[in-house]
């Protein structure tokens, strides 16, 4: 079973689907593991390594102390599964065995909230600190986790998420269809906020920058903020329709203030930042000061997840950034250009739905990216069970037969049959610009 069927499974069997389920004084975590030891003698190891133990006996560390401050395995699921080669280099095997078995297993870990405080830095150090180097596992990697509400009462969460993106953006019902500056670096200020024009009169509803373009000499934050937002004022201005656009104001604390500070001021509705780049606690202090909806791009993503045997799944890694303050979270897309499979991307973007804590959800809205055009509505919504998304297409609208602005229509109008269920092909008889948009992306 792949790991995000595992994930979903195992989620399903030990607290029910999209239940916010939390112990109010200790922090669980569940791993999947591979190892040729005793599992259970390896998650020992793991909970040791990660609270009050270390790899001898210390003199301080008390059977009182054992019992107020080690972590606990609170569950353990021993695969049927033998696996024949370790998954990845460095494993040591138990001494005196000539043909160890080497196998997986689930593991939920769980330390006391005392250890470290509500404090997301230091969750980070404590469910997936040095775990990944330990020589009993040729596999590690954590699957998902549950908080205490003192982090829910510790940091701010998502300040505008679905709704507050939903009134902003003008779009009651519909996801919200939106594009990235394209080419991704190249252009200066005039010429980005020309393409925006030419997107704003399209009908699009959201625009963002690339997570590479920010602050570079050709094409200074400042310079594009005011340019762009010249262009937008004047079309809202108009036709009473702002469309939302992301600036990647990524930098150090002080320039993203600066740079937040200036697109609130110029009338913007919305700010990016990349999530690695900035790092947890420049996410939790822009989310602190931040009086506009944060665009949280994922960049750097597959060296935390491409393995399917260490590192992050998504399902843990974006509890952190919701709590932290992003509105909006990428999550890939179906049948895109990267690795990932779908059944991971709609269980990512499931994840960014489900509620956190009983009286603070912490919703956060799926960014479908990535080679997304008119043709994956239907699989999305289908997935998903849910409008509440932003869809960004680059070529899915710029490389419209008819133009930029039949390919807004026509992607609106793909969401418009599929919400309606109407197959895309019955639809796109009467709405040329969706047929348009079909025959261009059939292969």
């Amino acid at each position: 079973m792949a790991v995000y069927g595992m994930l979903a499974k195992f989620r399903t069997e030990k607290h029910g689907r999209g239940q916010a389920v939390s112990d109010p004084i200790r922090i669980e975590a569940d791993y999947l593991i591979e190892t040729t030891f005793d599992p259970r003698a390896a998650a020992e190891a793991m909970a040791g390594e990660q609270s009050s133990g270390t790899f001898v006996p210390v003199p301080g560390e008390t059977p009182e102390l054992k019992a107020r401050s080690a972590a606990r395995i609170e569950a353990l699921d021993i695969q049927d599964n033998e696996i024949p080669q370790p998954s990845l280099p460095g494993s040591a095997n138990p001494k005196g065995l000539a043909e160890p078995i080497r196998r997986q297993a689930r593991v939920t870990l769980s330390w006391p909230l005392e250890n470290i405080g509500p404090s997301l830095p230091n969750l980070v150090a404590t469910v997936a600190g040095n775990l990944f180097e330990l020589r009993q596992f040729s596999g590690l990697r954590l699957l998902d986790m549950r908080l205490p509400t003192a982090f829910a009462q510790a940091y701010p969460g998502p300040k505008f998420g679905i709704a507050g993106t939903r009134r902003l953006a003008g779009v009651a019902d519909l996801p919200l269809i939106g594009t990235i500056i394209k080419p991704s670096v190249g252009f200066g200020p005039e010429e980005t906020a020309a393409l925006t024009k030419t997107l704003c009169e399209a009908g699009i509803d959201f625009i963002k920058d690339d997570e590479l373009q920010s602050d570079g000499p050709h094409c200074p934050f400042d310079e594009r903020a005011r340019a762009v937002m010249r262009v937008i004022n004047d079309h809202a201005d108009r036709t009473g329709k702002k469309v939302m656009y992301a600036f990647n104001l990524t930098g150090e604390l002080d320039q993203m203030r600066h740079r937040h500070d200036l697109v609130v001021e110029l009338g913007g509705t919305c700010i990016m930042a990349s999530l690695n780049s900035v790092g947890i606690v420049g996410m939790v202090e822009l989310g602190r000061f931040s009086q506009l909806p944060i665009h949280a791009h994922r960049n750097g993503w597959g060296y935390l997840s491409r393995s399917p045997v260490l590192g992050w799944s998504y399902v843990a890694w974006q509890k952190i950034w919701r709590l932290a303050g992003a509105d909006h979270m990428h999550v890939n897309g179906l049948q895109s250009k990267f690795s990932e499979p779908d059944e991971s991307v709609i269980t990512s973007a499931r994840a960014c739905l489900t509620p956190m804590f009983a009286d603070k959800p912490c919703i956060t809205m799926p960014v479908f990216s990535s080679g997304q055009s008119a043709k994956q509505a239907p699989g999305t919504y289908a997935g998903l069970e849910s409008a509440d998304l932003i869809v960004t297409a680059g070529g899915g609208i710029m490389a419209h037969p008819d133009g930029p602005a039949a390919g807004v229509s026509g992607l609106r109008e793909a969401w418009e049959a599929t919400l309606a269920g109407i197959p895309l092909g019955d639809y796109a008889r009467e709405h040329p610009a969706l047929a348009k948009a079909l025959e261009a992306h059939a292969a």
